[in-house]
């Protein structure tokens, strides 16, 4: 499975708008429809090095800062199991 590494901005909210999101039970933040503006997009063709890279980007500043942050999405459907059939099938 291929996954990609995202090192995003995190958008600053409010106090006022984190307690009215809150008391409404919506979400605050929506990435389907405004995402946090990119910094950096690498890509992985396996688990192991979607971590290897999202780790050595953590160490970057303005994420150990708390400014940024890095996500690992897979863009792949995960495989499913292969099942043999069973009796009566």
């Amino acid at each position: 499975m291929r996954f990609l590494i995202v090192r995003t901005d995190i958008r600053a909210a409010a106090d006022v708008d984190i307690a009215a999101a809150w008391a409404g039970g919506v979400r605050l933040r929506d990435e389907t429809t405004t995402p946090e503006p990119r910094r950096q997009i690498v890509h992985a063709d396996d688990r192991d090095a979607a971590l290897l890279l999202a780790r050595a980007l953590s160490t970057v500043g303005p994420v150990r800062a708390g400014r940024q942050r890095v996500k690992v999405l897979p863009l792949d459907a995960p495989a499913r199991p292969h099942r043999p059939p069973g009796p009566g099938s």
